[in-house]
């Protein structure tokens, strides 16, 4: 597939975190929030999919904007829907275990010294020895080896030096094994990992399967790699992962992931502002007539605005518009003559725009219709 995936089209763009999204630093490069924004805006779905464990996922999810949407994490043995709403800013979805005593008491054979993470969704890990804050997401509880495999597991991480070539024999025990290091192993269950979840959100979504879009770093991304219809691995990325992906973007110095990002929207001009970049990218997505539609909250400003097509004869979701909420009506029709869009005004006066009320969802707004530059 060519480096530049066609722009009208609904896709999954599955995106790995450390080292694609963030550096090493934990900082994210330049330009990626706006980014994501206006992929968003051009009514693509953005999943996350990273090996950190939800307590990671959850904060970084915060930064990069995406509070609503679809996560994958513990290299799949999670699936996860964001959402304001959510008690804890998540639901669970799905969750993929399995016997942590069979690897882990082989671990113990071949490397007596193994360091040992069994993973708590949603608080941390019960760990063998501690570890450093920043080898592993949330809070640890050291506990005797008993309490390690008393139970089903979403994923183990298994630390000893070279512990990577005893890959094998603990792939035997029934696991999927994933080196992130010569002395780091990640465990899933059988049958787990990024593209297996990815997949589930994929139908759930009703995107076909060449509508697929996935960037990452990792050996644990292999295997998204090979299910994504385009697949783009980061310019630092070992050898075996670029070879298997379709093309290879620059590294996370160079923003490679911003790159991908950016050949997923139309070309808007770069000199407006976020909130009308994102109004101006939805109105040349979509692929019919665009009205813009807004909820209030408690207060005067927007806790809604998302762009609305016209398909087969009725309104449908096309996209959220991310800069528009917290802002006013008002802010919304200054973007839109930012963008060099039209919109119906009265006859006389100061000429206002004129927002129609529309019922959806159990609540009520307004809606502004669009037409082109």
């Amino acid at each position: 597939m060519s480096a530049t995936t066609k722009t009208g089209a609904r896709m999954l763009v599955a995106l790995d975190i450390d080292g694609t999204l963030v550096d090493e630093g934990n900082k994210i490069p330049s330009g990626t929030v706006e980014t994501l924004d206006l992929v968003r805006a051009a009514g693509h779905e953005i999943v996350l999919a990273t090996g950190r464990s939800l307590v990671g996922l959850v904060p970084i999810a915060i930064r990069l904007g995406l509070t609503t949407g679809w996560g994958v994490c513990s290299n799949g043995a999670m699936t996860v829907h964001l959402g304001r709403s959510a008690p804890s800013g998540y639901d669970i979805v799905a969750v993929r275990t399995f016997d942590p005593k069979p690897v882990i008491h082989r671990a113990l054979d071949v490397a007596p010294t193994v360091r040992v993470a069994v993973e708590e969704v949603g608080w941390g890990w019960r760990t063998s020895h501690r570890f450093e804050a920043s080898e592993l997401n949330g809070e640890q509880k050291l506990v005797p080896l008993n309490d390690l495999v008393a139970a089903p597991v979403t994923r183990i991480v298994l630390i000893a030096p070279g512990i990577r070539r005893f890959t094998d024999a603990l792939h035997a025990t029934g696991v999927v094994v994933a080196p992130m290091g010569p002395d780091w192993l990640d465990i899933t269950a059988a049958d787990v990992n990024k593209a297996v979840a990815l997949d589930g959100v994929r139908e759930y979504l009703n995107i076909p399967a060449d509508r697929t879009v996935a960037v990452g770093d990792g050996v644990n991304d292999l295997a998204m790699l090979a299910w994504a219809g385009r697949s783009v691995a980061m310019g630092h990325a070992p050898a075996i992962v670029r070879s298997a992906a379709d093309e290879t973007t620059g590294t996370i110095a160079q923003s490679g992931a911003v790159a991908v990002l950016a050949s997923l929207v139309p070309t808007v001009d770069r000199s407006l502002s976020p909130l009308a970049a994102q109004i101006a990218t939805a109105q040349a997505s979509a692929t019919g007539p665009v009205v813009l539609r807004v909820w209030h909250g408690t207060g005067p400003d927007l806790a809604r605005c998302e762009a609305w097509t016209l398909q087969t004869g009725r309104w449908v979701r096309h996209a959220p518009i991310p800069s528009g909420v917290g802002t006013t009506m008002r802010a919304i029709e200054a973007a839109a003559i930012e963008a060099s869009l039209w919109f119906p005004r009265g006859d006389e006066g100061r000429r206002r725009a004129q927002w129609r009320s529309v019922v959806g969802n159990g609540s009520a707004g307004f809606e502004l219709p669009l037409g082109g530059p």
